[in-house]
């Protein structure tokens, strides 16, 4: 259940009228590991094994090809789910080691980060960067408002796509965190083995540093946003050998790092 109809008054200049709507779900996945509680996301329902698949990648707590056995020990009828990921603990990743608290609100890129040290950032580029065309990101764009189903009931979901270097659709996740879609996203070609088909990632809000890292973990090395970049973003793109593009609207686009392939269709002009 991603939407769900609430009553609401709505007022206009000259009328008061009773109003149902749609609304996007918000509810807390709480992730265990052996049985051990290790987190909660709050997330949009749908799609939770791939969220948690895409969250543990991304968090290096669990990077194996062979997909994790997940049980689903609660579920309520208010989509307050309990998830158990078994991992046998030679498979556990530096993430899971280090004990670091995930607590995860939808709307936040740094919960957990506990300490200036978990802002560190691999040594190591990304140097399979693939020109994106410019002149398709409309296309693009218009694919990923045609899946937006949960959006285009409640307008109040973000979304996440992911695309090949031909540009051809590979999916699409809504959800009402800009990083738990991203993390969906992930986790679905994950499970289907398909992540190293994944060229570029869309996002339909703003981009944080997080969305950058997850980004990088998953080799996706252009990310174009319809809306802003933060500076940290920036900083972390330009150190991960990242294209990021924000402001991707009205046939106009900004680039902020490592432009050199995407800026060959600009040139062209």
């Amino acid at each position: 259940m991603q939407t769900i109809i609430y009553e609401g008054i709505k007022k206009n200049a000259d009328s008061t009228t009773i109003t149902n709507d749609f609304l996007v779900v918000e509810a807390p996945l709480e992730i265990n590991i052996n049985n051990n509680p290790f987190t909660v996301v709050m997330r949009t329902p749908g799609n939770d094994a791939a969220l948690v698949r895409g969250l543990l990648y991304s968090e290096d707590i669990y990077r194996e090809k062979e997909n994790p056995i997940l049980e689903v020990l609660e579920n309520t009828t208010n989509s307050f789910t309990k998830i158990n990921v078994s991992i046998p603990n030679d498979k556990l990743g530096k993430g899971y080691l280090n004990k670091r608290s995930l607590l995860s609100v939808s709307s936040c890129g740094i919960c957990g980060k506990q300490s200036l040290e978990d802002f560190n950032s691999p040594k190591t580029k990304l140097t399979n960067q693939t020109a994106i065309d410019l002149d398709q990101l409309p296309t693009m764009f218009e694919i990923m408002s045609d899946h937006q189903q949960t959006f285009s009931l409640t307008g109040g979901s973000h979304a996440a796509v992911l695309f090949n270097k031909n540009h051809e659709f590979l999916t699409l996740k809504e959800d009402i965190g800009r990083h738990n879609a991203v993390d969906k996203c992930v986790g679905e070609l994950l499970n289907s083995n398909t992540l190293s088909s994944a060229e570029y990632i869309l996002v339909s809000g703003r981009v944080s540093y997080e969305i950058v890292t997850k980004a990088f973990f998953a080799k996706i090395s252009t990310i174009v946003a319809v809306s802003a970049c933060s500076s940290l973003a920036v900083d972390y793109a330009k150190e991960f050998g990242i294209c990021l593009i924000g402001f991707s609207r009205d046939n106009k686009a900004t680039i902020y790092s490592n432009p050199s392939k995407s800026i060959e269709t600009i040139l062209k002009k």
